[in-house]
């Protein structure tokens, strides 16, 4: 039985991070405001996060920044002292996050299942969801909304992006077809090498293709830019640091195809109907690939996995990560280059 048979009065979502997360939490909370749009949505949700989530339609944000720590819990507490949700839906696998649900009244408070709830996550709620078996992380979420009472649906989304962002968009990249690459995940290990950037980037200039980099303003990211840039034969127009999240998602939506890691503009570029040639070796893409472009990954993680567990990726736990700085170099030009080229014919 769902937990609810007719649409409740108010739910509050926590998510906070990461900007691939709480895009996949996205569409499930747009899931929700299909099936019962007379519902008040509330959303508690990272700082970072917030800057591209900020005017979601009939959302209401809260901000909590982690960084404030328990100054930053009462703000959101104090926020929140005269409301009573009636349901909680904790999907966030973090202390700090559950901790935060102590101070946040809910008749509900729903978690993951046992199984999943690390960090003793099981012991902030008093509801669980059943699903155990979800590979993808965005299939987990969608586990959530059916227990509240949300028929499953295919997962759709719309961001509060901007004409005027998409207006800053069409001046950067101008009329040519273009290629981004995102080349910066949110670990140095986890991205791949320099050099085949820089190749793939004049690879795909030979092609026909303007290519732009994009990411933050993060001096690593920056660096990884410049760097990319002096080995290309062919300059990128390199966009890392120069635009808002709002702006970026608006780059992403001009791609013809982006080419990341395991990262949040993978998941934005989703969001926007963009195809993604996803670069993986440390998660598993069936978890945390781009949702609608798992067929399109290039992954060396099941090899990896493997060889670290001795046991098939299909039989380790959920999360189970590979570790070393050496992973992504079994990533190929040619293995990228094949995965791009279907993409990139369909296109012409």
């Amino acid at each position: 039985m769902p937990l609810f048979t007719s649409p409740p009065k108010s739910i509050c979502f926590l998510r906070l991070s990461a900007i691939g997360d709480t895009c996949h939490a996205v569409a499930a909370i747009q899931a929700v405001q299909r099936h019962w749009p007379e519902t008040k949505i509330t959303w508690i949700i990272g700082k970072i996060e917030a800057q591209l989530l900020d005017g979601l339609d009939n959302v209401e944000i809260i901000v909590f920044d982690k960084k404030s720590g328990l100054k930053g819990m009462q703000a959101v507490w104090s926020q929140l002292k005269d409301r009573r949700f009636d349901a909680l839906v904790h999907m966030q696998l973090a202390l700090r996050a559950s901790l935060l649900t102590l101070g946040i009244k809910a008749q509900y408070k729903i978690g993951f299942n046992f199984k999943r709830a690390k960090e003793a996550q099981w012991l902030f709620t008093n509801k669980k969801i059943a699903d155990t078996t979800s590979a993808h992380v965005l299939d987990s979420f969608f586990a959530f909304t059916e227990y509240l009472g949300v028929p499953r649906s295919a997962p759709t989304w719309n961001l509060p992006i901007s004409q005027q962002d998409i207006a800053v968009a069409k001046q950067l990249l101008g009329d040519k077809p273009t290629v981004v690459i995102s080349p910066a995940a949110s670990k140095d290990e986890r991205n791949w090498l320099t050099k085949r950037y820089a190749e793939i980037a004049d690879w795909l200039h030979e092609q026909g293709y303007q290519v732009a980099l994009c990411g933050s303003p993060a001096d690593r990211e920056v660096r990884l830019g410049s760097d990319i840039t002096d080995l290309c034969n062919n300059k990128p127009l390199n966009l890392i640091g120069k635009t808002s999240l709002k702006q970026l998602t608006a780059v992403l939506k001009q791609a013809e195809v982006v080419i990341a890691p395991d990262s949040g503009p993978a998941h934005i570029a989703t969001t926007q109907g963009t195809p993604v040639v996803g670069l993986y070796g440390h998660s598993n893409p069936k978890r945390t690939g781009p949702y609608n472009n798992i067929d399109s990954v290039v992954s060396v993680y099941e090899t990896f996995v493997e060889q670290q567990q001795d046991k098939p990726a299909a039989q380790l736990p959920w999360s189970t990560r590979v570790k070393g700085e050496h992973v992504m170099q079994a990533i190929t030009l040619d293995m990228v280059q094949s995965q791009l080229t279907p993409l990139l014919h369909k296109i012409k």
